[in-house]
């Protein structure tokens, strides 16, 4: 893989910047955010939540789902995708419907080839806050500071953002790693 491809050239930055989407699955309520980034400055330019009403069945949430990410991709042309991880959970039916939404999620990022990279919540929470116990309150404060939004983002879009931020942290240590290894 090539962590430091940079395609995009943002109108206020003359250095290469990096589009993303990141993904935080759920079923009545999947975080976005598309975010830019040229190594240094991040900045979001859409988040928010696909909020499926309770009344909609399941299979219809997972159509939702699919056509917003498959919008956003249109609209954004992102290069890469980051996604919440598999998390556990107690209740095999709450695994199960949450399998579906990330499913619903990657589907519509893999059929445009775009590459997913998947984060764990507590790496997340551990990049954005420091500790891997925060919880969604101290998350989207955090999102809200480094981002340096002028209101706090409801919780899941939070966490959309903190999956996209902690994806930023990864491709820069790696392009550390790969500058040190060359000048070993």
């Amino acid at each position: 893989m090539e962590y430091d491809r940079f395609i995009r050239r943002s109108p206020t930055c003359t250095r290469p910047t990096l589009r993303l989407l990141s993904i935080d699955p759920s079923l009545r309520g999947t975080g976005f955010a598309v975010l830019d980034s040229d190594g240094r400055k991040h900045t979001a330019l859409e988040y928010g939540v696909i909020a499926n009403p309770a009344r909609l069945s399941q299979s219809a949430c997972l159509v939702a789902i699919h056509e917003k990410i498959t919008e956003l991709i249109t609209r954004h042309a992102p290069e890469e995708c980051a996604v919440e991880g598999v998390i556990f959970v107690q209740s095999l039916r709450t695994a199960i419907t949450l399998g579906a939404a990330r499913g619903a999620s990657i589907v519509a990022v893999a059929r445009h080839g775009i590459p997913i990279y998947e984060y764990a919540p507590r790496k997340i929470k551990q990049a954005v806050v420091g500790s891997g116990a925060a919880d969604k309150k101290q998350v989207a404060f955090m999102i809200r500071a480094l981002l340096g939004l002028t209101e706090t983002p409801a919780a899941d879009a939070a966490d959309a953002l903190a999956i996209g931020l902690t994806h930023f942290q990864h491709r820069a240590q790696l392009a550390l790693r790969k500058i040190a290894g060359e000048t070993l």
